[in-house]
């Protein structure tokens, strides 16, 4: 959708889907993914980047960084000083100043550290990063995010991994309303329903990872995602039809039609 582009901190995106680099079968699974989804930007965990031996494989290898801009996330951590020191490895090992910030709160879930994350954001977006925090859909902390200078705002639709959907649509709704900074729902996508609803919603993008990754068929669920957001996106500038418990209006109304001839009476 050239003509609809996504735009982040005046940089300009043709797709509005962005995947990540994990829990493929193969790396060379994960290139043919990418090339289905149309997506120009994907994550990658600055800890799962080998910095230091170039002479071995990387799955940096199989990014087209002609067509595909790098996101590097600081998945794994735990606290704030760990996040901001992942940034800035990532950026000096020339990935990007751009960080998809995640700081983790718990093992379990993998629910953010809101409190950790605000500062961590303002931390970084002093440093010079194009900071897109990962959180919770909690419209409060998402405008706190965005007044600490976030570009983007990136609410969970559910748990990382879960595959549940968006759990909480009107909680996005208000995020999406609220908010000056692209909205982008990121973690809980688990089929393309899922994403077509969260661009429904009035979501600028959609993140996702384990949908494509984990799929019986890696390759045709990208394809399959590539068109959901498509459609979402267009069926949100389209404008739904209202809502209604029923309605006593005929599809094919009789006003102004002329009505047929009666026969005589005998």
């Amino acid at each position: 959708m050239t003509s609809d582009p996504l735009v982040i901190a005046g940089r300009t995106f043709s797709s509005r889907l962005v995947v990540g680099t994990g829990k493929y079968p193969s790396h060379a699974v994960m290139a043919d993914a990418h090339r289905a989804s149309g997506a120009d930007m994907v994550t990658v965990a600055v800890r799962r980047v080998n910095v230091t031996d170039k002479s071995k494989e990387s799955l940096i290898d199989y990014i087209d960084r002609d067509r595909i801009f790098i996101l590097p996330n600081t998945a794994g951590c735990y606290t704030a000083e760990d996040a901001i020191r992942t940034a800035r490895l990532g950026r000096e090992v020339g990935l990007s100043n751009w960080v998809k910030l995640e700081v983790i709160g718990d093992e379990r879930t993998l629910f953010p550290d809101n409190v950790a994350l605000l500062e961590a954001t303002r931390v970084l977006v002093g440093e010079g990063f194009v900071v897109l925090p990962y959180t919770n859909d909690d419209p409060v902390i998402c405008r706190k995010l965005e007044e600490a200078g976030a570009a983007a705002v990136m609410p969970l639709g559910a748990p990382i991994g879960s595959g549940l959907g968006i759990q909480n649509p009107n909680n996005i709704r208000i995020i999406k309303d609220q908010a000056r900074v692209p909205v982008i729902v990121d973690a809980g996508v688990g089929t393309a329903s899922d994403a077509a609803i969260a661009m429904e919603l009035g979501c600028h993008g959609v993140l996702m990872n384990t949908a494509i990754a984990a799929a019986r068929d890696p390759v045709m669920m990208a394809r399959a995602m590539k068109k959901a957001v498509e459609a979402g996106r267009e069926a949100f500038l389209a404008g739904r039809m209202p809502k209604k418990l029923y309605s006593a209006t005929p599809s094919s109304p009789t006003e102004g039609h002329i009505a047929p001839s009666q026969p005589k009476a005998a």
